[in-house]
């Protein structure tokens, strides 16, 4: 039976957590946002401990572990989740499903086992202090950690077994990854032997690691309380979680309740563990402080030539595009072309979609916002850059720099998230159009554009915190404004940790919003290529046309410009591939949506009759 089963049902369904269309988008961003903390802070965590030497010790050790576990058994189950809320179809292969479920099962097995391991731990630590570096040596640390993943690998391969030999009669899992509970609720055959086995191994699994050893004397007790809060609180959060899920009859709670306990422990506690043992431990803290001051400040040396610094570099010398004097007027008139054009195009972009009533949908209020967008972080670089070309003295004062480079780095943050938004509209009104009026509501088109203009606030302010404590020795910049990589080669100290900052924040920002337009529009070229008539796969094409060349323009350039290794590439090359993304592409951008758009033009026509007559 269960070989037919295997030869008909080729995929499942995911059920998720909600089919209400409306719902789908905030429950993406409310995602999206604790999966991204759940891989910064198990990143973060990870990369503390070993960086810091303090903490080179059995429970941090242990601690490390920890966190890579939360992160790979809540990447085993988030992506695909995040992925469902964007698609139409929530299909998993069979093959896929029982890969997730093994993997999920390991990690959280490994999970109940690791948290006993550091139970343990703090029971040496505090119980038998002066066998403490005896017992727990690097040998026992390093069995114990294989002995977690041992185990948690054998009992996933028995239990993921009996899920492979049910067969079944349904595709549609009311649950949103593949889960035991879930699968065995519509096999075809008795599944009474593997609940029972389940059962056992979730019990063994759950109920005995959880049996913490007993504190010894009544001041071991108060001490363990004061170094172990955070333990506890970690360990009561994931056994109560886990024991409601598994260790009840499969009657005696209703689907909702099951989903609210799974993403508790799926994605709610992976997220708070490294908030958990950070902000309730004062040695991660002071580690945190420590490794911050370090690497962001430097030695008291520096900070004392950085102080120093800021008493005498008052100012930076900007070096423009050319030193040939012969090419400052030509260049002059050109820019001043350049930014005439884009400062008519977005003002006149943005007026034509106010004043027209067909163009008040919320793919035109996303490109109002695009346009807002490049007029201003256009007009934060190009007149200064104006004024150097007929300036015999090309100077800018330390504050007038930093805050060039804040309000340029906030608006080319938002260009990247505005750009996605606009992606996902279109993917909506492609793939869903029944839902579309549903799903981009007046209050979700505000709501991505508020986050939008926060995630460009919050990028730009981090980075530019992290230049302003930068020392600098030389007052010329190689450039025509105030960048990063620029600001950078000015520096007196090595600023490799702030370059690696940069780079994994502008992949952050690139690549994740570069990811999500690829997925919007693989999903979109699927539809297209589903539509039965070459005028409607014509017209769906044309309507996405004009923001992939925008999309591609913008994210070649930045991608060139900062996904790059510092000495990959010329002076002359980073002027060229800046010019583009700052003066070229806000110029480009009302052109490309204007003249190859069918609503524009019409709109627009429809304005100067209107006006004229």
């Amino acid at each position: 039976m269960a070989t037919e089963n295997h030869s008909t049902v080729t995929e499942f369904i995911l059920g998720g957590l909600t089919s209400r269309p409306e719902l789908q988008l905030p429950l993406f961003l409310l995602f999206l946002g604790i999966y991204s903390i759940t891989m910064l802070g198990n990143l973060g965590m990870v990369t503390l401990i070993w960086l810091s030497a303090q903490l080179h010790t059995p429970m941090y050790y242990f601690l490390s572990n920890l966190s890579l576990v939360d992160l790979c058994y809540s990447s085993a189950i988030t992506p695909k989740m995040l992925v469902n809320f964007v698609s139409e179809k929530n299909t998993i292969s069979y093959a896929g499903c029982m890969f997730q479920l093994y993997l999920f099962i390991v990690f959280v097995i490994a999970e109940c086992y690791m948290l006993t391991v550091m139970a343990y731990d703090r029971y040496v630590a505090i119980c038998r202090p002066l066998f403490y570096n005896t017992i727990m040596s690097h040998q026992v640390c390093s069995l114990l950690v294989v002995t977690v993943y041992a185990i948690a690998l054998i009992d996933s391969t028995v239990e993921t077994d009996l899920i492979l030999k049910l067969s079944y009669c349904e595709r549609f899992i009311s649950h949103y990854f593949c889960d035991i509970v879930p699968l065995m609720k519509f096999s075809c055959s008795n599944t009474y032997d593997v609940e029972m086995t389940t059962f056992f191994l979730a019990g063994l699994n759950i109920i005995h690691p959880v049996q913490h050893p007993r504190i010894c004397t009544l001041e071991g007790r108060s001490k363990a309380f004061n170094t172990c809060g955070f333990h506890l609180a970690a360990t009561g959060l994931f056994y109560g979680s886990a024991t409601f899920m598994y260790l009840k009859p499969s009657t005696a709670s209703s689907l909702a309740q099951e989903n609210v306990a799974s993403v508790f422990y799926t994605t709610m506690i992976p997220m708070l563990n490294p908030l958990i043992y950070s902000l309730r431990n004062k040695e991660v803290k002071a580690a945190m402080h420590k490794t911050l001051r370090r690497k962001l400040i430097g030695a008291p040396s520096q900070r004392r030539m950085a102080t120093e610094n800021h008493s005498t570099v008052t100012e930076f010398i900007l070096g423009g595009l050319t030193s040939r004097p012969e090419l400052q007027l030509p260049l002059f008139l050109l820019f001043l072309g350049i930014y005439s054009i884009t400062m008519l195009g977005n003002l006149g972009m943005i007026t034509l979609i106010w004043l027209s009533a067909q163009l008040h949908t919320p793919m035109y209020y996303f490109l109002s916002n695009l346009s807002l967008v490049d007029l201003c972080y256009s007009s934060v670089t190009a007149p200064k850059m104006l004024v150097n070309f007929v300036s015999e003295k090309n100077t800018i004062s330390y504050t007038g720099c930093m805050c060039q480079l804040y309000f340029f780095l906030v608006f080319v943050i938002a260009e990247c998230y505005m750009l996605t938004v606009m992606a996902y509209d279109r993917y909506v009104a492609i793939c869903r159009p029944l839902f579309y009026n549903t799903i981009m509501s007046h209050q979700v088109c505000s709501l991505l554009v508020v986050t939008v203009y926060a995630m460009g606030l919050i990028g730009s302010t981090i980075e530019t915190g992290m230049m302003l404590k930068v020392p600098y020795c030389e007052p010329l910049i190689s450039h025509y404004f105030c960048d990063i990589l620029p600001l950078m080669k000015l520096s007196c100290s090595n600023t490799y940790d702030v370059e690696v900052t940069v780079f994994f924040l502008a992949g952050f920002n690139i690549v994740v919003t570069g990811l999500m337009v690829l997925i919007s529009y693989a999903f979109i070229l699927s539809s297209i290529l589903h539509i039965s008539t070459t005028e409607g796969r014509s017209k769906a094409f044309s309507t996405c046309s004009s923001h992939l060349m925008a999309v591609g323009m913008f994210y070649g350039t930045t991608a060139f410009m900062y996904l790059k290794p510092s000495t990959a590439s010329s002076l002359a090359q980073e002027n060229v591939a800046s010019v583009f993304y700052t003066t070229v592409i806000p110029m480009l951008n009302p052109l490309i949506y204007s003249l190859r758009n069918k609503e524009v033009k019409a709109a627009m026509q429809k304005t100067l009759r209107r006006k004229i007559n």
